[in-house]
């Protein structure tokens, strides 16, 4: 939606001439639709008010509708930690091109008596899943689970899945993203605080 968006904004840096082109175009593309006007507008040359229909309802929907686009793209602020290391709240922050990161997860499971083996990822995801996948904390609890769920149902017992994630953010070196002790097939995905990745221990100034 960004870049065009975009594409639609330049052309205010454009010579008045040109807009002036289009809305003479618009014109004649809308005309055929002068028929259906005319009722309107014949309509609005007697002497009542003129009064939107069901504008009991359409004006809180509105207000309830912009309200929500002013407000969600702030709810970040009520997670701590760094917005582009946890990812909390940044989906719809409006926030573009603004985060390179690119992440390493191995994955292990273990059952109740102790036994454990680490996954290929190449088993269950492509090279683009993989990848994205690596540095998305929502994403690596989501597949966790799906290791979780898979490995139960081939008749192993009391699964647990660990992760040994590490993630490198706009060319930092890599770290540890995810806490190696935590049971991500125990943690239900949520609105909540994610208590379970680690602090990137850095600031990153301007957001």
């Amino acid at each position: 939606m960004f870049p065009f968006i975009m594409i639609v904004s330049a052309l205010v840096f454009f010579d008045s001439s040109l807009h002036e082109k289009i809305i003479a175009y618009l014109r004649r593309f809308l005309s055929p639709l002068s028929t259906l006007l005319g009722p309107l507008s014949r309509k609005r040359t007697n002497n009542k008010p003129f009064v939107i229909k069901y504008q009991k309802v359409i004006i809180p929907v509105l207000v309830i509708f912009f309200t929500i686009q002013l407000v969600l793209p702030w709810r970040y602020l009520a997670y701590p930690g760094e917005l582009f290391w946890t990812e909390e709240g940044y989906r719809f922050s409006w926030r573009v091109m603004l985060m390179e990161k690119m992440g390493n997860t191995q994955f292990k499971i273990v059952d109740g008596s102790g036994q454990s083996f680490y996954v290929q990822n190449d088993d269950f995801l492509t090279s683009f899943q993989e990848k994205q996948m690596s540095f998305q904390p929502d994403f690596i609890l989501e597949y966790a689970h799906f290791l979780g769920d898979h490995y139960s149902s081939q008749g192993y017992k009391d699964v647990k899945v660990y992760v040994d994630c590490y993630a490198a953010l706009n060319g930092r070196t890599s770290r540890r993203l995810v806490d190696p002790k935590a049971n991500l097939y125990q943690i239900k995905d949520s609105f909540q605080h994610k208590d379970w990745l680690l602090p990137l221990e850095d600031e990153i100034k301007g957001l």
